[in-house]
């Protein structure tokens, strides 16, 4: 039994989220991470040094002076081609000029090694960074509680493992970098602008300010968007898995156009969500590209009668030098337009990876709210140990494997007690709600010695399942105790306890492997021979035999090439090599012809021999020798007793007994 209702992931704030990722790259990368924040400032330098460079050297102190001198050398209507131009005044750019050349030629070089090492190193690091936060991930939900995933789907879940990590990849390999590259480049630009000249300065800053506003309020409309499209992408996710595992249901029913329809108006909520965050992120690049091109062309005007007015002194002798006392050149103007594209560029730049960042930052706080979800608590003490008898009889712990186990009870005052393993469960007293405020099992009280055979048997959400849930502690009791070998289990380490419990599910469960490694997955040291003997236990030998590749033959998507019950056979082989001494069998035999149910019953009778047994089967003729039959309805044991007894009271057991055989029939 599970809830219906999915809960929406737990969420960490996008800030928490980067400072959990920024705390993530310093500690498993500082070294990369300094080199990619050196090559970032190199290749700032390098954008800054340039700009520089062509105006206020080359233009200022090579090419105008060289026109100058050749205009004054050659009079207006003596100037030849522009060959004549080259090869006759060459000279007049000195050795000087060469020099000046090759350090330009040098810093390009940095900036382009630069620009190299940090996308080079970034690699590593966003590449280094997706991996170690899937392992984490994946890590952290082996310890989530059974009902994290009953709560959630598991496209969503996956959703999280595709989508939301290569989002926050993107966001570390480029806009990261791209950003705090552009904040340098932005910082620099401002620095030697302000040196250079306030009045053209104010202009880019004016139009800086601008950009920024319009950046901002696009930003935030976009934002809330993006983070609803990453959820509805979980969710449509989510519904595509679920319907590709049903497609025998789907077709079976004829659901395909309802399916159709639905999956339409899911994924019409994720169409709505994405183009209001598109809307507005695609209109922000271009908007904040012209007014770039708008404020280019201010400035360049500006610039031009401020050179103007420093060579004539017409009408505008107030402009005829700059803040700094400095008379406009061509050089300065020159270089001021390429400072001002290097300032306004990196803002166009960091509203195009807002929409990375605001996707990956979303993606990110669904990562980190699945780490923050609270693990399973365990906190028994008692351990499961192999063990051999003293000369008294009683458990001793040994390392290795004897085939008996023993529980190893450290106590209070430091003394530890040794048990050993019997497989006697008792269930006093019960209450359990999935919720708090729905209780679904009432009072359930079940006393099993060891070797005894339990049945539960009652109408479909009667509870039979949950109390098996509960043995396995896949939840815990809000009332009452349950006691294994007169251990309270909330005392008994969950892996401890699990491990001496075996069972098979009504829904099996195969693993993309061999035949011979999904047996094995009930005992990982199990040999070959111990699994071929499972395998003949369970009556799964014969058809196993016949499969292409025997015991070595691949089972992919579940199992889909076996029939239900070839799967449900596997299951019983898995859980026979585990040899435990308590078997919980869920409709065990639920999807087993009945000439394979009494092969298969023969050899279960094997391997419940010795053993505590709970079964619980709507096939009632599987359960006539159990020693006790427990009858549930709405939670409650309403009968107990054994078969021949209750069939004398006539009550419950009898209609289901009798409307069973009559099915059956």
């Amino acid at each position: 039994m599970s809830m219906n209702k999915q809960l929406p992931m737990k969420k960490r704030s996008g800030m928490g989220a980067f400072k959990h990722l920024l705390g993530m790259i310093l500690r498993y990368y500082p070294g990369y991470f300094f080199l990619v924040i050196l090559a970032i400032l190199v290749v700032s330098f390098s954008s800054v040094a340039n700009s520089y460079f062509v105006g206020n050297i080359l233009i200022d102190q090579f090419i105008t002076p060289a026109l100058n001198q050749f205009a004054a050398n050659n009079p207006v209507g003596t100037i030849g081609s522009a060959y004549d131009i080259m090869t006759t005044e060459i000279t007049i750019f000195d050795f000087h000029f060469f020099e000046v050349i090759g350090v330009m030629i040098v810093i390009f070089a940095l900036g382009v090694i630069g620009s190299y090492v940090y996308n080079f190193f970034m690699a590593y690091i966003s590449q280094g960074v997706q991996k170690k936060i899937r392992d984490e991930l994946f890590a952290h939900m082996q310890d989530l509680p059974v009902s994290y995933f009953d709560n959630h789907t598991t496209g969503d879940i996956m959703s999280i493992y595709t989508n939301d990590v290569d989002a926050l990849r993107e966001m570390l390999a480029r806009s990261i970098p791209m950003i705090f590259s552009s904040i340098v480049s932005m910082i620099a630009c401002f620095v030697i602008m302000m040196m250079t000249d306030l009045y053209l300065m104010g202009v880019v800053v004016a139009f800086g300010i601008l950009m920024f506003f319009l950046t901002k309020f696009f930003a935030s409309h976009s934002g809330k968007h993006f983070v609803q499209q990453q959820i509805q992408l979980g969710r449509t996710n989510g519904y595509v898995e679920e319907m590709v595992s049903g497609q025998k249901v789907v077709k079976v029913f004829n659901y395909e156009r309802r399916n159709v329809a639905a999956f339409t108006k899911v994924n019409d909520r994720l169409y709505e969500e994405a183009v209001k965050a598109n809307r507005y992120a695609n209109t922000l690049m271009p908007t904040v590209n012209q007014l770039g091109n708008v404020q280019y062309a201010v400035i360049a005007l500006l610039g031009g009668i401020f050179v103007v007015n420093s060579i004539t002194g017409y009408g505008f002798s107030d402009l005829a030098t700059g803040t700094w006392g400095h008379t406009y050149t061509i050089g300065i103007i020159v270089s001021f337009l390429l400072y001002s594209k290097s300032f306004v560029q990196p803002i166009g730049q960091m509203a195009q990876q807002l929409n990375t960042i605001t996707m990956a930052l979303a993606g990110a706080s669904r990562i980190f709210g699945m780490i923050d979800e609270p693990q399973e608590v365990d906190e028994g003490y008692v351990e499961l140990v192999n063990a051999k008898e003293d000369e008294n009889g009683n458990p001793v712990e040994v390392l290795e494997n004897t085939g008996r186990w023993a529980w190893k009870h450290p106590h209070a005052d430091g003394t530890t007690t040794y048990t050993w393993l019997k497989g006697k469960i008792n269930v006093n007293g019960v209450d359990f709600g999935y919720v708090r405020d729905k209780i679904v099992l009432h009072d359930i009280t079940v006393y099993a010695e060891p070797g005894q055979k339990v049945a539960f048997v009652g109408p479909t959400g009667a509870g039979k399942t949950t109390i098996t849930n509960l043995l396995n502690r896949f939840y815990d009791i809000a009332d009452g105790k349950i006691r294994y070998d007169d251990i309270n289990i909330n005392k008994i380490k969950k892996a401890d306890l699990r491990r001496s419990l075996g069972m098979v599910f009504q829904d099996t469960k195969l693993f993309t492997g061999t035949v011979l490694e999904n047996i094995r997955y009930g005992k990982l040291d199990a040999t070959d021979e111990e699994v071929y003997a499972a395998a003949k236990l369970a009556n799964a030998d014969t058809f196993i035999n016949q499969l292409p590749d025997g015991y070595h033959t691949v089972l992919k998507n579940g199992g889909a090439s076996l029939s239900q019950g070839q799967r449900q056979l596997l299951a019983i082989a898995r859980a026979a090599i585990a040899n435990p001494p308590v078997l919980i069998l869920d409709e065990a035999t639920s999807s087993i012809d009945s000439r394979t149910e009494a092969m298969v019953t023969k050899g279960m009778d094997q391997i419940m021999e010795g053993r505590t047994v709970f079964v619980i089967a709507h096939r009632l003729s599987t359960i006539k020798n159990s020693d006790v039959i427990m009858v549930l309805d709405h939670g409650r044991i309403i009968e107990r007793g054994s078969h021949d007894g209750l069939l004398a009271e006539k009550g419950k057991y009898y209609q289901l007994y009798t409307g069973n055989a009559i099915e059956n029939k």
